[in-house]
């Protein structure tokens, strides 16, 4: 269970409410075609995301057997009120290098960074299957949220060592690698925006990036 702080309390209250009552369409929709997860018999709450400062919050809701969330988008002023539901994507957006020659220390010696994990060229991948090359990866913000501000915080901690990003870009293939696992409802399962200023800094970074999109879940009846 997420950790939860005393003010966001009434903010999960009123998301719980919502699931309850089905005020909005998409919920009522939503949850006759998936269920959303409980931790001992209370709705678990994957994030409260206040970031916004603009007086709203969302509450992610992890949805069983699936990666994506029932998003419940809150009005925190005046009062405490749901202003819409969406289903949100799951993302993960993280930096990684890869390397057939260099190991997973090499590769970490070359930043300043912490790395959030990676392998050496020869461990187990499966049962009968080994690594042929080793790689690192970085991804500062894995927890529920939007992609544009997942892809905002990476580029933020990346900047903090510009020269040792610079050293994995140019020996070890590194760049932004996109994971992203959208509800496949009606087909129109949406994309990604990448702006100006995203854009401008990865240049600066001399990064690529990659994305693996997958859209699952059941249509809606």
């Amino acid at each position: 269970m997420v950790a939860i702080v005393m003010t966001d309390t009434p903010i999960i209250e009123k998301a719980i409410e919502e699931i309850e009552i089905k005020t909005f369409g998409v919920t009522e929709q939503f949850l006759k075609i998936h269920e959303i997860v409980y931790d001992d018999n209370k709705i678990k709450v994957a994030r409260v995301d206040k970031e916004s400062g603009d007086g709203t919050a969302i509450v992610y809701l992890p949805v069983k057997d699936e990666k994506f969330y029932l998003a419940i988008y809150i009005d925190t002023e005046p009062e405490i009120s749901v202003r819409h539901v969406n289903i949100e994507a799951y993302h993960s957006v993280y930096f990684k290098a890869i390397s057939e020659v260099h190991s997973f220390d090499k590769l970490s010696g070359m930043t300043k960074l912490k790395a959030t994990g990676g392998h050496n060229k020869g461990d187990k991948r499966g049962q009968n299957v080994l690594w042929k090359w080793s790689s690192i990866f970085f991804e500062p913000n894995p927890e529920a949220d939007e992609f544009e501000d997942k892809l905002t915080k990476l580029l933020n901690y990346l900047e903090q060592d510009r020269e040792g990003v610079e050293k994995l870009v140019n020996n070890a293939n590194g760049h932004i690698q996109v994971y992203s696992s959208f509800h496949n409802g009606n087909t129109l399962i949406g994309g990604h925006h990448i702006d100006k200023d995203h854009i401008r800094r990865m240049s600066k970074l001399n990064l690529e990036i990659d994305f693996d999109i997958n859209a699952g879940g059941h249509l809606f009846t």
